[in-house]
């Protein structure tokens, strides 16, 4: 017989949901059988059977499951039936140790000075307000991290103050009001929201003469879709020049590290992508995009945004990204907007949508086509000089035709 639970997929994954079960309880299923459909925070993740066997499901549909939990087991008739009433949560048989060693008193923290933790997070937990000796460590030997303490904040707020007022507010408008629980990909948007707040930013904004830009896609979409059947769009040709604009601005292709206090440059580039799910907002991530095609990366993503609307985007192809890009144009977002950072980048970038105005070109006032654009970063890491050079090179790359043409 073999248990099937919900184990640690990284990414800091510590919760799941069943969100669907493609066999019933009792079925016989085969090795590798796609069992059940489980939501992460980051993804739907798909079960396999460890083995062929009968199933018996002990975490029904809408179940959430911490790490470790159980979710099944697959054996044969006999050996399910000494499961008996094993709840889907319990925890697996310990040894007489590790009893012992829990039953154990521990001695009682009362000085924050003997709370394990760095200099920096003790500071962050005094300047964000948080009482450092109420946060859970997920350090080891219980060092209490970073993330311990931006997570702790949404855990901060008085209890009892809240309560008050959702009692107050629903004691004055009795039946005129929902609750409506958060999706595992909301509460994971809360969270990176709270994260990102607390990164010290600036946003710097400019605009770019599209105008090439907009004449050489119009006159090759055709084509593309013809002899590639590749939908070609804008975004393909920005991350190009994001890429390049990267390379000589290396400070905006990185990351902070706060218990060290050391920007982490990185020689790769991954661009992540904004993309609107059914269930909230996604970040799908083209890995490697300085060493593809303009082509390639248009196929890649229009495969990635069919998997995020279709929900069967995986964990991978939503991880470690070096910079972000936000496509408010799309959505029909006209001139200018903030963007919030995707917590641990260092910067992302919002394009706009691409407009008729008024373009000075050699003297003469003309109309052209403009790309407005906003670039948040974080200011521990780059200045400002760095921001505007950053955007000056993302301008000099899309409004030229001879680069464009190349790529």
């Amino acid at each position: 017989m073999k248990e099937l639970r919900f184990v640690d997929v990284g990414e800091g994954i510590t919760e799941g949901h069943v969100r669907k079960w493609m066999v019933k309880d009792g079925d016989q299923v085969k090795e590798d059988q796609t069992l059940v459909q489980v939501e992460t925070d980051k993804a739907v993740v798909n079960l396999p059977s460890p083995i062929d066997g009968t199933i018996k499901i002990v975490s029904p549909e809408n179940t959430t499951l911490k790490v470790g939990d159980y979710i099944a087991y697959v054996g044969t008739k006999d050996e399910l039936s000494s499961i008996g009433s094993m709840h889907a949560t319990d925890s697996p048989k310990q040894t007489p140790a590790v009893q012992a060693a829990q039953v154990q008193p521990q001695k009682p923290i009362s000085d924050p000075n003997e709370v394990l933790a760095t200099p920096y997070v003790r500071k962050l937990a005094r300047d964000l307000g948080v009482d450092i000796m109420t946060v859970t460590g997920t350090g080891p030997n219980g060092r209490i991290l970073e993330n311990d303490i931006r997570g702790h904040l949404t855990s901060s707020v008085p209890q009892k103050v809240v309560q008050k007022f959702s009692e107050t507010l629903e004691e004055r408008h009795a039946g005129e009001i929902e609750r409506v629980p958060l999706s595992q990909t909301r509460k994971a948007i809360a969270k990176n929201m709270e994260a990102s707040w607390t990164i010290p930013r600036a946003t710097h904004m400019d605009m770019i003469d599209a105008t090439a830009l907009y004449r050489i896609v119009s006159g090759e979409k055709e084509r593309m879709m013809k002899e590639r059947n590749v939908k070609l769009t804008f975004l393909p040709f920005v991350i190009k020049a994001v890429v390049q604009a990267l390379k000589e601005n290396p400070n905006f292709n990185a990351s902070y590290d706060h218990e060290r206090v050391e920007i982490i440059r990185k020689r790769y580039y991954n661009i992540g992508i904004a993309a609107e799910a059914p269930d909230g907002l996604k970040v799908i991530v083209i890995k490697d995009a300085d060493k593809k095609s303009i082509i390639e990366i248009a196929a890649e993503l229009a495969a990635l945004a069919e998997k995020v609307r279709s929900q069967t985007i995986t964990i991978d192809e939503m991880k470690d990204s070096t910079f972000t890009i936000t496509n408010i144009g799309s959505l029909g977002g006209g001139f200018l907007s903030v963007p919030m950072i995707n917590y641990p980048d260092v910067g992302i970038l919002a394009i706009h949508m691409i407009s008729e105005r008024p373009v000075v070109s050699d003297g003469m006032v003309k109309i052209g086509r403009v790309l407005p654009f906003s670039l948040s970063f974080d200011h521990r890491v780059v200045d400002g000089f760095e921001a505007v050079g950053f955007g000056n090179a993302l301008i000099k790359y899309l409004q030229d035709p001879e680069f464009l043409e190349m790529l």
